[in-house]
Protein backbone atom coordinates (compact mmCIF):
# COMPACT_ATOMS: atom_id res chain seq x y z
CA UNK A 1 0.00 0.00 0.00
CA UNK A 2 2.66 2.66 0.73
CA UNK A 3 4.59 2.12 -2.48
CA UNK A 4 0.63 3.03 -4.30
CA UNK A 5 0.58 5.48 -2.04
CA UNK A 6 3.87 7.09 -2.96
CA UNK A 7 3.06 6.35 -6.76
CA UNK A 8 -0.20 8.15 -6.64
CA UNK A 9 1.16 11.20 -4.72
CA UNK A 10 3.81 11.66 -7.77
CA UNK A 11 3.36 13.33 -10.96
CA UNK A 12 1.75 10.17 -12.60
CA UNK A 13 0.54 9.53 -16.16
CA UNK A 14 -2.67 8.58 -15.20
CA UNK A 15 -4.53 11.25 -16.92
CA UNK A 16 -3.62 10.77 -21.08
CA UNK A 17 -4.61 14.29 -21.37
CA UNK A 18 -7.27 17.08 -19.71
CA UNK A 19 -9.88 16.03 -22.18
CA UNK A 20 -9.67 12.12 -20.32
CA UNK A 21 -9.25 14.36 -16.86
CA UNK A 22 -12.67 15.84 -17.47
CA UNK A 23 -14.37 12.89 -18.77
CA UNK A 24 -13.54 10.43 -15.88
CA UNK A 25 -14.50 13.18 -13.60
CA UNK A 26 -17.85 13.82 -15.09
CA UNK A 27 -18.33 10.15 -15.39
CA UNK A 28 -17.42 9.27 -11.47
CA UNK A 29 -19.62 12.11 -10.38
CA UNK A 30 -22.34 10.72 -12.20
CA UNK A 31 -22.43 7.67 -11.01
CA UNK A 32 -21.84 8.21 -7.57
CA UNK A 33 -24.46 10.67 -6.98
CA UNK A 34 -27.04 7.86 -7.42
CA UNK A 35 -25.93 6.65 -4.41
CA UNK A 36 -26.24 9.82 -2.56
CA UNK A 37 -28.83 11.32 -1.63
CA UNK A 38 -29.68 14.97 -0.82
CA UNK A 39 -28.10 16.47 1.97
CA UNK A 40 -26.61 13.58 3.14
CA UNK A 41 -23.11 13.29 4.90
CA UNK A 42 -21.01 11.97 3.06
CA UNK A 43 -16.96 10.42 2.78
CA UNK A 44 -14.50 9.66 -0.02
CA UNK A 45 -12.07 7.70 1.67
CA UNK A 46 -9.01 7.56 -0.95
CA UNK A 47 -10.73 10.27 -2.86
CA UNK A 48 -7.26 11.44 -5.04
CA UNK A 49 -7.54 14.46 -6.28
CA UNK A 50 -11.50 14.76 -6.09
CA UNK A 51 -11.91 15.65 -9.49
CA UNK A 52 -15.63 14.89 -9.00
CA UNK A 53 -15.77 16.78 -5.71
CA UNK A 54 -17.69 19.96 -6.95
CA UNK A 55 -20.84 18.21 -8.09
CA UNK A 56 -20.56 15.78 -5.05
CA UNK A 57 -21.03 18.66 -2.65
CA UNK A 58 -23.40 20.33 -4.30
CA UNK A 59 -25.84 17.29 -3.86
CA UNK A 60 -24.42 16.50 -0.20
CA UNK A 61 -25.02 18.35 3.06
CA UNK A 62 -21.42 18.15 3.87
CA UNK A 63 -18.91 16.32 2.22
CA UNK A 64 -15.36 15.12 3.99
CA UNK A 65 -12.78 13.95 1.66
CA UNK A 66 -9.43 12.06 2.83
CA UNK A 67 -6.45 10.92 1.17
CA UNK A 68 -3.49 8.92 2.39
CA UNK A 69 -0.75 10.91 0.28
CA UNK A 70 0.39 13.97 1.45
CA UNK A 71 0.99 16.26 -1.81
CA UNK A 72 -2.53 15.01 -3.05
CA UNK A 73 -4.19 15.83 0.38
CA UNK A 74 -2.56 18.93 0.62
CA UNK A 75 -3.67 20.71 -3.02
CA UNK A 76 -6.79 19.14 -1.30
CA UNK A 77 -6.84 21.55 1.90
CA UNK A 78 -5.75 24.44 -0.70
CA UNK A 79 -8.43 23.77 -2.89
CA UNK A 80 -11.26 23.91 -0.68
CA UNK A 81 -9.74 26.51 2.08
CA UNK A 82 -12.61 27.94 3.21
CA UNK A 83 -15.54 25.70 1.57
CA UNK A 84 -18.78 25.39 3.69
CA UNK A 85 -19.73 22.17 2.69
CA UNK A 86 -15.83 20.17 2.16
CA UNK A 87 -13.77 18.97 4.53
CA UNK A 88 -10.63 17.70 3.82
CA UNK A 89 -9.33 15.36 6.43
CA UNK A 90 -6.44 13.44 7.17
CA UNK A 91 -6.90 9.39 8.00
CA UNK A 92 -6.06 9.95 12.12
CA UNK A 93 -9.23 12.28 11.92
CA UNK A 94 -11.44 10.22 10.53
CA UNK A 95 -10.13 7.50 12.39
CA UNK A 96 -10.92 9.71 15.52
CA UNK A 97 -15.12 10.51 14.11
CA UNK A 98 -17.72 10.05 16.14
CA UNK A 99 -19.74 6.74 15.69
CA UNK A 100 -22.59 6.36 13.44
CA UNK A 101 -22.14 9.54 12.15
CA UNK A 102 -21.85 9.40 8.61
CA UNK A 103 -25.33 8.62 5.90
CA UNK A 104 -23.01 8.08 3.03
CA UNK A 105 -19.33 6.21 2.71
CA UNK A 106 -17.42 5.71 -0.58
CA UNK A 107 -14.36 4.21 -1.73
CA UNK A 108 -13.85 3.97 -4.64
CA UNK A 109 -10.75 2.32 -7.04
CA UNK A 110 -8.95 1.89 -3.59
CA UNK A 111 -9.47 -1.72 -2.59
CA UNK A 112 -7.51 -3.00 -5.21
CA UNK A 113 -4.11 -1.55 -3.65
CA UNK A 114 -5.09 -2.79 0.05
CA UNK A 115 -4.10 -6.27 0.95
CA UNK A 116 -7.26 -8.13 2.47
CA UNK A 117 -6.38 -7.57 6.15
CA UNK A 118 -6.19 -3.64 5.48
CA UNK A 119 -9.56 -3.61 3.91
CA UNK A 120 -10.44 -5.53 6.80
CA UNK A 121 -9.66 -2.98 9.04
CA UNK A 122 -11.20 -0.07 6.72
CA UNK A 123 -14.36 -2.20 6.33
CA UNK A 124 -14.68 -2.08 10.51
CA UNK A 125 -14.33 1.30 10.50
CA UNK A 126 -16.98 2.06 8.38
CA UNK A 127 -19.13 -0.15 10.08
CA UNK A 128 -18.75 1.97 12.97
CA UNK A 129 -18.58 5.67 11.07
CA UNK A 130 -22.03 4.98 9.63
CA UNK A 131 -25.58 5.62 10.62
CA UNK A 132 -28.07 2.43 10.94
CA UNK A 133 -29.48 3.83 7.72
CA UNK A 134 -26.13 4.68 6.16
CA UNK A 135 -24.56 2.86 3.06
CA UNK A 136 -20.97 2.31 1.90
CA UNK A 137 -20.38 2.24 -1.58
CA UNK A 138 -17.15 -0.08 -2.70
CA UNK A 139 -16.55 1.11 -6.31
CA UNK A 140 -13.73 -0.61 -9.15
CA UNK A 141 -13.25 -4.17 -7.24
CA UNK A 142 -11.51 -6.10 -9.94
CA UNK A 143 -12.64 -9.41 -10.64
CA UNK A 144 -9.47 -12.38 -10.91
CA UNK A 145 -9.73 -12.84 -14.53
CA UNK A 146 -9.49 -9.30 -15.21
CA UNK A 147 -6.01 -8.00 -16.33
CA UNK A 148 -3.89 -5.08 -17.60
CA UNK A 149 -5.40 -6.24 -21.17
CA UNK A 150 -8.86 -5.01 -20.07
CA UNK A 151 -8.24 -2.47 -18.30
CA UNK A 152 -6.61 -1.08 -21.72
CA UNK A 153 -9.48 -1.52 -23.79
CA UNK A 154 -11.20 0.03 -21.51
CA UNK A 155 -10.05 3.29 -21.70
CA UNK A 156 -9.05 2.95 -25.58
CA UNK A 157 -13.12 2.63 -25.78
CA UNK A 158 -13.66 5.37 -23.46
CA UNK A 159 -11.31 7.35 -25.54
CA UNK A 160 -12.79 6.53 -28.99
CA UNK A 161 -15.95 7.73 -27.35
CA UNK A 162 -15.03 11.01 -26.38
CA UNK A 163 -12.45 12.37 -28.87
CA UNK A 164 -9.08 11.35 -26.82
CA UNK A 165 -7.95 8.05 -28.65
CA UNK A 166 -5.03 8.71 -30.06
CA UNK A 167 -4.23 10.32 -26.89
CA UNK A 168 -5.04 7.31 -24.95
CA UNK A 169 -3.03 5.04 -26.83
CA UNK A 170 -0.22 7.18 -26.57
CA UNK A 171 -1.21 7.16 -22.93
CA UNK A 172 -1.00 3.70 -22.43
CA UNK A 173 2.55 3.71 -23.59
CA UNK A 174 3.53 6.27 -21.85
CA UNK A 175 2.14 4.46 -18.66
CA UNK A 176 3.89 0.96 -19.86
CA UNK A 177 7.18 2.51 -19.52
CA UNK A 178 6.35 4.64 -16.68
CA UNK A 179 6.67 2.82 -12.79
CA UNK A 180 2.83 1.74 -12.94
CA UNK A 181 3.10 -1.52 -14.93
CA UNK A 182 6.90 -2.51 -12.93
CA UNK A 183 4.36 -1.54 -9.90
CA UNK A 184 1.23 -3.82 -10.45
CA UNK A 185 3.81 -6.44 -11.43
CA UNK A 186 5.98 -5.89 -7.93
CA UNK A 187 2.83 -4.98 -5.53
CA UNK A 188 0.35 -6.60 -7.72
CA UNK A 189 -3.83 -5.35 -7.40
CA UNK A 190 -5.87 -7.72 -4.85
CA UNK A 191 -8.72 -9.20 -6.72
CA UNK A 192 -12.33 -10.91 -5.50
CA UNK A 193 -15.01 -12.64 -6.68
CA UNK A 194 -18.18 -11.23 -6.18
CA UNK A 195 -19.04 -13.89 -3.77
CA UNK A 196 -15.84 -13.58 -1.45
CA UNK A 197 -16.59 -9.84 -1.56
CA UNK A 198 -19.77 -10.66 -0.04
CA UNK A 199 -18.61 -12.58 2.40
CA UNK A 200 -15.89 -10.08 3.14
CA UNK A 201 -18.43 -7.49 4.02
CA UNK A 202 -20.85 -9.58 6.08
CA UNK A 203 -17.88 -10.30 8.20
CA UNK A 204 -17.67 -7.07 8.97
CA UNK A 205 -21.43 -6.49 9.56
CA UNK A 206 -22.24 -5.15 6.26
CA UNK A 207 -24.75 -6.44 4.59
CA UNK A 208 -23.31 -5.74 0.44
CA UNK A 209 -24.66 -6.38 -2.89
CA UNK A 210 -23.11 -5.85 -6.28
CA UNK A 211 -24.61 -3.18 -8.13
CA UNK A 212 -26.07 -3.73 -11.67
CA UNK A 213 -23.46 -0.78 -12.33
CA UNK A 214 -19.81 -0.41 -11.86
CA UNK A 215 -18.55 3.43 -10.45
CA UNK A 216 -16.52 4.68 -13.77
CA UNK A 217 -15.69 3.63 -17.33
CA UNK A 218 -14.49 0.17 -16.50
CA UNK A 219 -17.55 -2.64 -16.84
CA UNK A 220 -15.39 -5.55 -16.52
CA UNK A 221 -15.17 -4.36 -12.52
CA UNK A 222 -17.90 -4.18 -9.94
CA UNK A 223 -19.26 -1.78 -7.59
CA UNK A 224 -20.70 -2.81 -4.08
CA UNK A 225 -23.49 -1.01 -2.13
CA UNK A 226 -23.62 -2.41 1.58
CA UNK A 227 -25.91 -1.60 4.89
CA UNK A 228 -24.67 -1.86 8.34
CA UNK A 229 -26.24 -5.38 9.64
CA UNK A 230 -26.34 -4.48 13.45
Amino acid sequence: MRDWISYFDSDHPIYVNARHRAVHAAIVARDMLVHIPQGARVLDYGCGEALHADAIAARAGNLILCDAAPHVSANLAKRFAGSGKVNVMAPAEVAALPDACLDVIVLHSVAQYLSEAQADEFFALFHRLLKPSGIFVLGDIVKPEVGAATDALALLRLGAMNGFFIAAVMGLIRTLLSGYWQLRQSAGLTRYRETVMIGKLRRAGLEGQRAAHNIGHNQARMTFIARRLG
